[in-house]
């Protein structure tokens, strides 16, 4: 692995628009589109008012907008809690291997955008390379199995993801990069065991701030270990102790991991490996006519133990737990940003189903996005059964979503934080990303920065 960073850094310094197909293009402005409407949607969320707050006391210079609260904080601190708002109800999309690329790398191009002017086109090029850097870490390091990892990967390969962008809008040379990478890495790790805490969307601003500041100091001449990924106790021995492959990072945009495998859209605002039930608890509920008659609940699902919470201590706590959203989709015949109220959590009928809710971690199930599957076994109190699995929910590698599927979150989140008209133009804008000029980019920050509660 020796020159490993070097050689990595000089593909992407030489990455640039001209280095992405038109699939690769549509690909990134869709990833931008759901992380912009789900952070509208999540901006007034408790743990995120908490962030705008707290930056807010911070003062400093006014550089950028944080969006939905309609004021200025340092760009550093702008992209902290955009990226907060991005992540805050675990509803961007999910990539293979796992993490959450876009919440890293979208406030931070829009958070200089904003600050030094930058055109569409501009930021399409620079988000492309942020999330191909945080997908390639993964892919290289093997980390499909949710239930083996030892950080949230976005603390880990979002900060590289975001010195990423932010180095390509600053227009940093290889060199540079160098030590954007090497700041960064000293910046990164996060623990697991924050999941289902307000702490867990912190993982990603602090992911967008601290690769956002490793590439500012940098372009001071602020300076690092330039071998920071192949280093004794670097990057690799410290996060993928367990097998590294090089080749697959060095093969950097060869294609777009947006592109190929691409990414899930999610269609729930929970963590990932709860679609599978969710979908598969709807479809059952759709067989049942009265869900006050079932009198037992069995799910059988891989070894993951980061989701098996037969009690969640409060609504967001229900995002990481397969019987709450079991109970949800059975009770309701949704999941929607709504189920993860505490009033909803505490609900007499959502307390009583809890209750008869069994979990079976199977180890013979892959434990792989790709290749798992749950399944959800409904009895009613008259003995009749009802029966339904899920291999792969609507939206995922598997099962591409229908044409206008998308758009339509993109309007149910949306509409959270601005009247339709405001809503369709932002859309609009969104999906013409790589055509704006910099005025025309600003006009759509200043709409996201004024956005606020509608319901």
């Amino acid at each position: 692995m020796l020159n490993l960073t070097r050689d990595l850094c000089a593909i992407i310094d030489k990455t640039n628009s001209a280095s992405l197909s038109s699939e690769c293009i549509e690909r990134v402005k869709q990833a931008i589109a759901d992380g912009v409407a789900v952070a509208l949607a999540g901006c007034r969320e408790a743990p995120v008012a908490i962030g705008a707050a707290h930056a807010r006391s911070l003062g400093g210079a006014q550089q950028a907008s944080v969006w939905g609260w309609d004021f200025k904080a340092s760009v550093v601190q702008a992209a902290c809690v955009n990226a907060m708002a991005m992540h805050v109800l675990d509803f961007e999309p999910m990539w293979s291997p796992p993490t959450h690329a876009v919440s890293p790398a979208v406030p931070v191009a829009l958070a200089l955008a904003e600050l030094y002017g930058a055109t569409g086109e501009q930021i399409v090029t620079a988000v492309a390379k942020g999330l191909e850097i945080q997908c390639r870490l993964q892919f290289a390091g093997d980390q499909y199995v949710p239930e083996k990892l030892r950080f949230h990967p976005p603390g880990v390969a979002g900060v590289f993801g975001s010195a990423v962008v932010a180095s390509s809008l600053l227009r940093l040379d290889a060199s540079q990069l160098q030590h954007a990478l090497g700041i960064a890495a000293s910046r990164a790790g996060t623990l697991l065991a924050n999941v289902g805490s307000m702490t867990k969307c912190l993982h990603c601003g602090n992911a967008a701030a601290s690769g956002l500041d490793s590439a500012l100091l940098a372009q001071r001449g602020f300076t690092s270990n330039q071998d920071v990924l192949e280093a004794p106790k670097g990057v690799i021995a410290t996060y993928y102790p367990d097998g590294f492959h090089p080749e697959r990072l060095l093969a950097y945009s060869k294609p777009f991991r947006v592109v190929d495998p691409g990414f899930a859209v999610k269609m729930f605002p929970s963590q990932y490996g709860t679609h599978y039930v969710i979908t598969a608890a709807l479809e059952v509920h759709g067989k049942i006519a009265d869900p006050s008659r079932i009198a037992a609940v069995r799910i059988v699902s891989p070894v993951m133990k980061y989701v098996n919470r037969p009690r969640p201590a409060t609504g967001l706590d229900g995002k990481f737990s397969l019987q709450y959203l079991a109970a949800a989709a059975l009770l309701d015949g949704k999941v929607k940003i709504d189920t993860f109220t505490d009033e909803r959590r505490f609900r007499s009928d959502m307390e009583a189903l809890l209750g008869k809710i069994t979990l079976v971690q199977d180890e013979s199930i892959p434990g792989d996005f790709h290749h798992m599957h749950v399944d959800v076994d409904v009895e009613l109190d008259d003995g009749a059964r009802a029966k339904a699995v899920c291999r792969a929910p609507r939206g995922s590698w598997g099962a591409p979503l229908a044409p206008g599927e998308h758009r339509g979150k993109l309007e149910d989140c949306l509409s959270r934080a601005l009247p339709s008209a405001q809503l369709g133009s932002l859309i609009d804008g969104l999906d013409r990303m790589e055509t704006l000029d910099a005025k025309s980019v600003a006009a759509l920050v200043a709409l996201m920065a004024r956005a606020g509660p509608t319901r």
